[in-house]
């Protein structure tokens, strides 16, 4: 699921307007969509509209929803904005997309009091985990990962003298293309809606950009398909893979799909020469890396425990004074 950038704000005020909510903030990533609502005050949370305005027109997401409440919707924030939370542990954009989420909220004026502090304090944390701890350090990101399975998929020689195609021209194909030039020399060429955007980022690359209606002619040059788009359907048929795989006869290619919702027609990885990796790969292959971090979240943990029971403290001495301010103004009513 997705949410389309233009759109973001204006469903955010829906959900505020629907939902009963006094604040909301909407943060998107590459494999997530999160609401963090405040209920208006005296009221309940209407989590059926919440969802329903997600749902509605796609049923079978509701058996992907999952919701916290209170304390554990504090923890939930807090481990999301540290990359506890991530499909690659430490990832390094995802604390920045948290902040974009929040500042886009605050500039549209969806949050208050509440959300105000309880982002400030979650990106502070997340700041304080990444600097008391190695979670952060190799910057671990899902173009990190998209690479390294590239350069396994490819064996012993890895990604040197190799072509490789990078379809979208936004911030996960710059990291992409970051850890490509990392791993050594190879031709890279770029794809995109936008030929201006593409142009401007194989430059910094020194690659080469192609207009997307050539896409799959650059395909039968590649050796490496990374795709990362931000469309809402696949933009790689299998029927179009197949002819570009007739021109090229004994020549294996590897796709990489980091793209949510997926870029590549799952059916593309039956063609014969056709390496499919796909976000779900990306995860699996992180997962078996994670026993080696066991000590460093046992710190994270901490960490974030602490921070929390700082802010509820906050909450607690903000709601006193309040109450003894309104204490002292039924008393001057009195008399």
């Amino acid at each position: 699921m997705a949410i389309a950038h233009p759109d973001r704000i204006e469903v955010s005020r829906l959900l505020k307007l629907k939902a009963g909510l006094s604040e909301v903030v909407v943060l998107w990533t590459c494999n997530r969509v999160e609401i963090y609502g405040v209920v208006a005050k005296g009221g309940n949370p209407d989590l059926e509209a919440i969802f329903g305005c997600l749902v509605r027109e796609m049923p079978s997401l509701s058996s992907h929803v999952y919701r916290h409440c209170g304390l554990d919707a504090l923890k939930h924030l807090f481990k999301v904005a540290s990359s506890l939370d991530s499909m690659v542990l430490g990832e390094t954009q995802i604390t920045g997309q948290v902040k974009d989420a929040y500042e886009a909220a605050r500039e549209a004026k969806l949050v208050g009091k509440v959300l105000n502090s309880v982002f400030q304090t979650a990106l502070r944390t997340a700041k304080a985990v990444r600097a008391k701890t190695s979670i952060g350090r190799g910057a671990r990101s899902v173009g990190g990962e998209a690479v390294a399975l590239a350069k396994e998929a490819l064996g012993s020689g890895g990604l040197k003298k190799h072509s490789v195609l990078m379809i979208g021209a936004g911030e996960m194909a710059a990291c992409c293309l970051l850890h490509l030039r990392k791993k050594g020399e190879c031709d890279v060429v770029v794809a995109n809606r936008s030929l201006e955007r593409a142009e401007s980022l194989a430059t910094e690359f020194k690659g080469s950009a192609v207009p997307f209606s050539e896409m799959f002619a650059a395909m039968a040059d590649a050796d490496v398909v990374i795709s990362s788009t931000g469309s809402s359907q696949t933009v790689i048929q299998r029927e179009a893979v197949e002819a570009v795989m007739r021109a090229r006869p004994d020549q294996p290619l590897v796709i990489i799909d980091i793209a949510v919702p997926r870029d590549v027609d799952p059916e593309v990885g039956l063609i014969e020469g056709v390496h499919l990796r796909d976000i779900d790969a990306l995860e699996s292959s992180v997962n078996q890396t994670l026993g080696r971090w066991e000590n460093d979240l046992e710190r994270c943990e901490a960490i974030i425990t602490r921070e929390i029971e700082n802010l509820l403290e906050q909450f607690r001495r903000r709601r006193a004074a309040g109450n003894k301010t309104r204490a002292k103004a039924a008393i001057a009513v009195a008399s």
